[in-house]
């Protein structure tokens, strides 16, 4: 076999089923090969969108991504969709092209698409390999897999040099993962010991879950476990959905009931989540309230993460689908529901109901939480949904009608544009089972518009609700915020002519416009039931996008930066009330 044939068939051999990248001839026998035997082959528009994609597929699968990028020029436009998958923890395959080998040391110049590229690569990969012999395609493919899916997941670099495309092997079938690599983490028996003690004399634990129990696709284990304690769980900034059948214990951190749960507390079980910035590292604002001598437990991958931003009684290393379920096991009885717990239920739909009771009831100009509210009511309640933006992906976050079932926005980055291209790859993820819904604004779908072309040509019926204030929107508050309410901004602003319907038409999507609350729902509505990928163009209230005054979570916000004062550059006078604590000393982006 050839050498493009080899990788198709080690990819294969790792229930790898979609392949994302641009055709190029470097890159053709690899892609012809992946569809002759059944793969999913997607191009994107722009290397950056691929890599988006691809994440897209990994969040709803679990399955490594892999994607073939095209020499020079296509290696570098990757650069930036490295740096995203790197930062979002994402165990990806780049399988760069290259010019023959006798380029890296010929000493010439104006070398056409030549540049050396893996030195571009070394900060953001955790492993970069390079295939100078036929004989090598095995070994650092398997090395490249091995790196990706160890410890903390991240991408990975294989440079594919046309010198050796065309060598013929002669080699055994792939292995299967288990006979190169551990796929199979678990806990040590004294440490699972350990917890069950901890948890059997804790009177009020939590489970606070993130982005990694949804990735992996553990929410029967992880809602195993949830009964077996009979305690609340906390949702992190990263893991805001919801696992079926944990509706009235489920809470997301920062709101009003889980800071009460969370001071009441005495033992937490992490699963799946970095106790990071916006979870304040474990100990800082609502941890370091009630009882703050509570014990963690903590399920990690990685043994260098441990005690590292706060300390560990009780670490588990270990993948989670094998180590939650180890402790399932250990917990030999069902504790009782804690009387509270109906309380808490009862007391958080008040405050959400008080929240959407307040939104504004005018029909026009539309505000950003009244989109939020009569957009999401229409929805599946089994949607996809992707947030991304600065202002409208705050509304959206917090007035969704139905608590998702999966979630995905660039939580650990914090950068806005990825929205489209995560929709496109999630959809390719779910196939007709399920609707994907992209919830965002007008500066953020602009980074990757073109990617609508890729949903209709490979028919995936994505929804793109967009907030359009014509602007960056959370940019003109930081602007005003600083330099006074009369500053124009003009940088963050651009045509109102601007139709994002009518680019969705021309791409052949289905496209819908809006200038009154009450057509919100029909249009949504309709874009639901044409079947085809949609874009629906919503017209808001410039004031309700482009203030901090107004926006839900935002104070929370605020805090994820306090160690270092960094704020988003908002005068205390004219934050939120309930935000001005914090002092804020200068800008930051999106």
């Amino acid at each position: 076999m050839k050498i493009h044939e080899r990788i198709i068939e080690l990819i294969q051999a790792e229930d790898v089923d979609t392949i994302f990248g641009i055709p190029d001839p470097g890159l053709f026998g690899m892609f012809m090969t992946a569809e002759a035997r059944g793969m999913k082959v997607i191009a994107p528009h722009h290397e950056q969108a691929g890599a988006l994609m691809a994440d897209g597929v990994y969040r709803l699968t679990g399955k490594p991504a892999v994607l073939g990028v095209n020499k020079g020029p296509g290696v570098a436009n990757m650069a930036a969709g490295a740096i995203y998958l790197a930062k979002e923890n994402v165990p990806a395959i780049f399988i760069m092209g290259q010019r023959h080998r006798l380029y890296e040391q010929r000493v010439r110049r104006g070398k056409m698409q030549y540049l050396s590229q893996p030195k571009l690569f070394e900060g953001a990969m955790k492993y970069v390999g390079i295939i100078e012999y036929p004989e090598q395609v095995d070994e650092i493919v398997h090395e490249a897999f091995r790196r990706a899916l160890s410890g903390v997941p991240g991408p990975v670099y294989i440079e594919l040099p046309l010198s050796v495309m065309q060598a013929d092997l002669t080699l055994p079938p792939a292995p299967a993962p288990h006979r190169y690599r551990l796929v199979h983490q678990r806990a040590s028996d004294d440490a699972i010991n350990d917890a069950a003690a901890l948890l059997k004399r804790a009177t009020h634990p939590i489970l606070l879950v993130g982005q990694g129990a949804f990735v992996s696709r553990s929410h029967r284990e992880v809602a195993e476990l949830a009964r077996k304690l009979a305690c609340p769980v906390i949702q992190t900034t990263g893991g805001q959905a919801v696992i079926e059948g944990l509706d009235d214990r489920t809470f997301p951190y920062g709101s009003a009931v889980a800071s009460e749960i969370v001071a009441k507390s005495d033992a937490v079980v992490a699963i799946g989540t970095e106790l990071g910035e916006p979870l304040h590292y474990g100990r800082g604002r609502h941890w370091s309230k009630g009882n703050v001598e509570r014990q963690w437990i903590y399920i990690e991958r990685d043994p260098t993460a441990i005690g590292v931003n706060r300390p560990i009684d009780v670490p588990l290393v270990g993948d989670l689908r094998d180590v939650v379920p180890q402790l399932s096991a250990a917990i030999k009885t069902e504790r009782k529901v804690p009387e509270e717990l109906a309380g808490w239920s009862k007391a958080h739909a008040a405050q959400q109901k008080q929240l959407v009771d307040s939104v504004s009831t005018k029909s026009t100009p539309i505000h950003g939480a009244r989109l939020a509210v009569e957009a999401t009511k229409v929805l599946p309640k089994d949607a996809v949904i992707v947030r991304d933006g600065g202002a409208s992906s705050m509304y959206f976050g917090a007035l969704m009608h139905n608590p998702p079932r999966d979630l995905m926005w660039n939580s650990n980055y914090g950068a806005v544009g990825p929205g489209l291209p995560y929709a496109v790859g999630a959809q390719v993820a779910v196939g007709n089972t399920r609707r994907v819904v992209l919830l965002t604004g007008d500066s953020s779908i602009l980074f990757h518009i073109s990617e609508l072309e890729t949903a209709v040509r490979k028919n995936l019926p994505v929804i793109c609700i967009v907030a359009v204030d014509y602007a960056w929107g959370i940019e003109v508050a930081s602007y005003k915020a600083n330099f006074g309410p009369d500053c124009t901004a003009t940088e963050a602003k651009w045509n109102t002519q601007v139709r994002l319907d009518k680019t969705a038409e021309s791409f052949g999507a289905h496209g819908e416009y809006v200038e009154k609350a009450e057509d919100i729902g029909p249009a949504v509505t309709r874009a639901l039931e044409s079947g085809k990928p949609a874009l629906i163009h919503v017209v808001v209230d410039k004031a309700s996008v482009q203030s901090f005054s107004e926006l839900p979570g935002f104070a929370e916000f605020r805090t994820w930066y306090g160690e270092e004062g960094d704020n988003l550059g908002v005068p205390a006078a004219q934050a939120p009330a309930q935000a001005q604590a914090a002092p804020i000393t200068k800008g930051s982006g999106y």
